[in-house]
């Protein structure tokens, strides 16, 4: 008995705590670029270049918090508050949102402009890694 309450507590503990993926950037195997650092990346993320498609995941997704602290050092509100003035003044169209990394995986293999992020674990070949956030 005391051997299943302990299994059930560690169960519960690692729900409690969910584990950081690492998150990887990705773009189209054709596209040119082999690698970006994190200012390039950041660039498309907050409008400051249209030379590629950002793919964003649902705002309610951990991982999308993790990405834009990791790679822009901006919280979701503060991004969203930006987003909202660059499409309010015209400047630039909002991300796509993907459903999860599956379908952010999806629209980054069909478009060889598109550039998203994902869990490093979601990674195939039909995606290219430019840039591993820390």
């Amino acid at each position: 008995m005391n051997k299943l309450f302990a299994m059930i507590t560690a169960a519960g503990l690692s729900l409690a705590v969910p584990a950081m993926a690492e998150v990887v950037v990705v773009v189209n195997p054709k596209a040119a670029e082999a690698s970006m650092t994190k200012e390039q990346v950041a660039q498309f993320f907050l409008g400051k270049s249209s030379a590629m498609t950002p793919v964003d995941q649902p705002e309610s997704a951990p991982i999308r918090a993790e990405f834009y602290k990791k790679v822009t050092d901006k919280d979701t509100s503060q991004v969203k508050s930006l987003w909202s003035k660059l499409v309010f003044t015209g400047k630039a169209t909002m991300p796509k949102e993907a459903g999860d990394s599956a379908a952010v995986k999806k629209a980054v293999a069909n478009d060889p402009k598109a550039i998203g992020y994902i869990e490093k674990s979601a990674v195939d070949a039909s995606v290219k890694v430019i840039y591993t956030a820390p």
